[in-house]
């Protein structure tokens, strides 16, 4: 079953763009089911895999050959699993510029298609990254009609709201690589995350980093899971995993390039007076920072209820393009998130239960200290719109984020 991706519609953008699509993304986020589905939409159109040796020898050893029999002729041509080819963007480059063909490329993680293609083909590619689903393409899939209630933003019941919380917590113990979503039982999903961090580990970091320590990588990923929000301590980091601070640093910057851990930098305007040191990390599927930790608990059950809700605004907010920063000062207050948008800045707080409007000094702090038009204070179930010290606060709940970052906030 083919679940609709956002992506799709800004891919058909570019059709008929002379520029080559690139499509990059975690294993199993669903590249080649997305590329074959405007694939068959196309008329005059191939699609080949360098999964294929006999394909992929050909582009390696005789671009002529392989445009002669996997080129000409097509209007389209679809290449998946690209970053398996020796020197590709080169040899990509003299395709573009000497066929009528529109190309699309899909690649496991950024950092191969960067090193493989991007300095041949500036000016000639569009890179666009697809993650696992974000919360409005799994409710959409899930149920249509609540989805459709929130696109609408009609005032939501408390029916209603319990409703898509149900699916929310599915969504945090779960998260939304396709094949997770689509599996029938609990058992089935968690023995696909099970596939997917094994894959990833034994495949993915191998072939980048090309190193052996699985077990100190398995332990350096185990530690980011269960510190996830809080301040990277590489202290700590090292000592549990053996790894130096310079290999430490490398390892979770791969982590980063290949679609698993999320950084968000401390926001500053005085250097004087806030902390600039510390990131936090999040991960980009909650449900592979479960299979981490080997924990499907369900989350009102979970001593970091509050850790999941706030990974979900940074994922959300990510998979969405928007970067990641928090505010802490030396005294100790701190907003969990600062988005800054078109010259506005913006605090977000991420609670877990209110009943009434809850201010945290921190946030008042921020209010007071940078003076931003709005502010927003997720949690599970409370709306409300009040106003302090002159400013717009929005309680909202807080799987409404991408909703509400997709409409540029507000309402």
């Amino acid at each position: 079953m083919y679940i609709g991706r956002v992506l799709e519609s800004k891919i058909k953008k570019y059709l008929k763009r002379k520029e080559i699509i690139a499509i990059v993304g975690a294993r199993q986020c669903g590249k080649t089911t997305l590329m074959k589905k405007v694939f068959h939409e196309q008329k005059n159109a191939r699609f080949i895999s360098f999964d294929d040796q006999k394909i992929l020898r050909a582009f390696n050893e005789d671009i002529d050959y392989f445009v002669k029999n996997f080129v000409e002729g097509s209007d389209f041509l679809f290449i998946d699993e690209f970053q398996c080819a020796k020197d590709g963007g080169k040899k990509l480059k003299y395709i573009y510029d000497s066929q009528n063909v529109k190309l699309f490329i899909s690649g496991s993680s950024a950092a191969e298609l960067s090193i493989q293609s991007l300095k041949y083909l500036v000016g000639r590619i569009f890179v666009l990254t697809l993650y696992p689903l974000s919360f409005e393409e799994f409710l959409k899939h899930k149920n249509a009609k609540l989805h459709d209630l929130v696109r609408e933003q009609k005032k939501l019941s408390g029916l209603v709201v319990e409703s898509i919380n149900r699916l929310y917590e599915e969504f945090l113990v779960f998260g939304g690589y396709p094949a997770v979503v689509l599996a029938k039982g609990r058992e089935e999903k968690i023995e696909i995350l099970r596939n997917i961090y094994n894959t990833y580990l034994l495949r993915e970091v191998r072939e980048i980093l090309q190193i052996s320590q699985d077990a100190q990588l398995a332990k350096l990923v185990k530690a980011l899971a269960l510190q996830a929000g809080g301040e990277a301590n590489y202290n700590e980091l090292s000592t549990l995993t053996s790894f130096g601070y310079k290999d430490l640093t490398r390892f979770i910057s791969v982590l980063i390039k290949t679609f698993v851990c999320l950084e968000s930098r401390p926001f500053f305007s005085n250097k004087r007076k806030e902390l600039v040191k510390s990131p936090k990390f999040f991960f980009l599927d909650s449900g592979f920072r479960n299979i981490v930790m080997d924990n499907f608990q369900e989350p009102q059950a979970r001593l970091d209820r509050g850790a999941l809700n706030e990974n979900f605004v940074a994922s959300e907010m990510s998979k969405m393009g928007f970067g990641l920063s928090y505010w802490r000062t030396k005294a100790g207050a701190e907003v969990d998130f600062v988005l800054e948008l078109e010259g506005r800045i913006i605090p977000i707080e991420v609670k877990t239960l209110l009943k009434v409007p809850k201010y945290g000094k921190s946030f008042i702090n921020f209010l007071d200290y940078y003076k931003p038009r709005e502010g927003y204070v997720f949690s599970l179930n409370y709306f409300h719109d009040s106003e302090l010290q002159g400013r717009k606060v929005y309680f909202r709940p807080v799987f409404l984020v991408p909703y509400l970052l997709a409409g540029r906030l507000a309402s």
